[in-house]
């Protein structure tokens, strides 16, 4: 099994490039969301730690917001809670598709939490700062203050690249972007074939 791990911006388009491999992909943000709504667990472990925000159970994104506006220590406490359960998510999605070819993660702080091993191939997606921020207050719940905290979590974009063995640059076009994709994936499976 190849694994594929995808780096990039807040906003760059990595689930949408994700989704281009066409083949299993697990998604760091989705499997986010439903920790929000279905785990007790991460509830309580939540309401622990930020007793003063965490009042509600699905988990409430407004209130995880104010805490992260209210003290910028809030986010970590919030990744101290929700990284592990994400951990074993990924850890067993990759079980359950070890006779794939090919699995994608699409995980935000995956080089920042350590989840990327050795033979993980990383690829950097590349778009524009304009049209990051253009898509970003796009978004529903979109918060200048909050997207800076969750980027000061990240390694350098520099950095990122550096690691990538391979960088998509992503217009946001999905006929440029599924030509780009399709032409990695196709070096990907050649070299892991004639190695």
């Amino acid at each position: 099994m190849i694994v594929v791990g995808i780096l990039g911006d807040i906003g760059s388009g990595k689930s949408f490039i994700s989704k281009q491999f066409k083949c299993p992909v697990f998604n760091a943000d989705i499997e986010v969301n439903e920790v929000y709504k279905k785990s007790k667990i991460c509830y309580k472990k939540l309401e622990n730690k930020l007793p003063k925000y965490i009042k509600s159970f699905p988990i409430n994104k407004a209130e995880l917001t104010k805490a992260i506006l209210a003290n910028k220590y809030n986010l970590k406490k919030i990744v101290s809670v929700v990284h592990p359960l994400i951990r074993k998510k990924m850890i067993n999605f990759l079980k359950k598709n070890y006779k794939r070819k090919l699995v994608v993660l699409d995980v935000p702080l995956l080089i920042e939490n350590n989840l990327n091993k050795k033979k993980y191939i990383l690829i950097f997606v590349d778009s524009k700062k304009e049209q990051i921020n253009l898509r970003l207050k796009k978004r529903k719940n979109y918060n200048k203050k909050i997207i800076e905290s969750l980027r000061k979590l990240q390694k350098t974009i520099v950095h990122k690249k550096k690691l990538s063995t391979y960088i998509i640059k992503n217009d946001f076009k999905l006929l440029t972007v599924k030509k780009r994709v399709k032409f990695i994936k196709k070096r990907i499976l050649n070299e892991r074939n004639s190695s």
